[in-house]
Parts: C-alpha cells; structure tokens; sequence
C-alpha cells in the first residue's frame, strides 16, 4: 500500500512538472512561434533546466504537439456534449456552433491549432508522426458534423467538402470578429447568429437535395 501510495505521489509531481512546462512553452510560442521558440527560452520560463525539460518532452515539437492536443481534446469534449441529440439538423447545427463558440471563446487555440504565433498564414507541421495524431484528433471533433451531414442525405465525400466548408466559414468569421473587421463591414452583424444561419442554409440544401 505505501509503495502504491508513493508511486501516485510520483505520478501527480510529475503531472503538475509537466503542466508547468506546457504552460511555460505556451508563453513562448506566442512571443515567438515555433520556428524561432527553443527548448532553452521554454526551460528557463518554466523554471527548469533544458535537461529536465527532455525528461518530458524530447523536443519543442513535441511540446507543442502535446499543447494542442489537449486543445483539441477539450474542443472535441465541447461538440461531443453539444451533440447529444436525435435529429440530424440539430446535431449539424449544434456541432458547426460548439466549435464556433469554442474557438470564440479561446481565440489562442485558434492562433495554436493554425500556427499563427508569429508565424503568419502558412503551412505549417511538426513532422509526420505528430502531424497524424494531431489531424486524427481534429477529424475528430469534425466527425459529428460529417456523420450529421450523411444523415441528411450526403454522401461521405459531399459531407467532408461541407465540413470543410463550414469550417473555412466559421474560420473566417472569427477572424473578422476578435480583428473588429466585422463590426467595420456589418455595424450591429452578429458573428455567432451569422454561423448559425450559414449552418440553416446548409440544412436546407440538404434537406432540398435529399427530402
């Protein structure tokens, strides 16, 4: 029993060490991106020495991997609970503004998921192994869109163009948000109810096509 009882004591310091790292690589990332971040930058944040940090993680990549997959984590958790429904509509509805309000409300996830700190709008990776994980994960919280969309008559294919679809929608309309450039060009525009009536017209179609 107290070996048991030390080994969970050793696993928690080393839950909380590795949340104090995550949260120091957040810091940087944003000040930097990944492209310029370093390993050193992260450690001296955290407290740590750079040996330490590779008890952890055994590069930034990594670090930044594990960032945003607790990210997409969260966001998958979010659309799974918004979608606990019966009607497909509904669910479609429900899943494009789970993910809308998540975003909006963690506008730096949004910056993380697309590798904007510093970095611009480009493509941009950490390697194949975590690239698969990662996009595993974002298919993921995508999927009950998908599934929504086919049982309202679409085909597999004709459903990943649509989720892509809203997901470029809803990508650009935050960006037009949290930047201000919304209320330039719409006065008094509502970005969540903008979403939500691209995601009707979305329904209708389907519903058109395939009532």
């Amino acid at each position: 029993m107290a070996e048991s009882s030390r080994a969970g004591r050793r696993d928690e310091i080393a839950e909380a060490k590795r949340a104090i790292i995550l949260r120091a690589a957040r810091t940087i990332f944003e000040a930097d991106g990944v492209d310029a971040a370093n390993i050193r930058a992260i450690a001296t944040a955290a407290g740590y020495t750079p040996g330490a940090l590779y008890a952890y993680f055994p590069s930034k990549e990594h670090i930044y991997a594990a960032l945003l997959g607790e990210s997409l984590e969260r966001l998958s958790a979010e659309v799974a609970a918004a979608t606990a429904l019966d009607e497909p509509a509904a669910r479609f509805r429900a899943a494009g503004l789970a993910f809308f309000d998540f975003y909006d409300g963690n506008p730096r996830d949004l910056d993380l998921g697309f590798y904007l700190f510093r970095g611009g709008i480009r493509p941009h990776g950490l390697g194949a192994e975590l690239n698969a994980g990662l996009n595993a994960a974002m298919l993921a919280g995508l999927a009950p869109i998908v599934s929504a969309a086919m049982e309202l008559g679409a085909t597999e294919e004709r459903a990943r163009v649509i989720t892509a679809d809203v997901l470029a929608h809803l990508s650009g309309l935050l960006l037009l948000a949290h930047t201000k450039r919304l209320a330039l060009l719409g006065g008094t525009a509502d970005a969540r109810q903008m979403m939500r009536e691209y995601l009707d017209l979305h329904i209708d179609a389907l519903r058109a096509d395939h009532g």
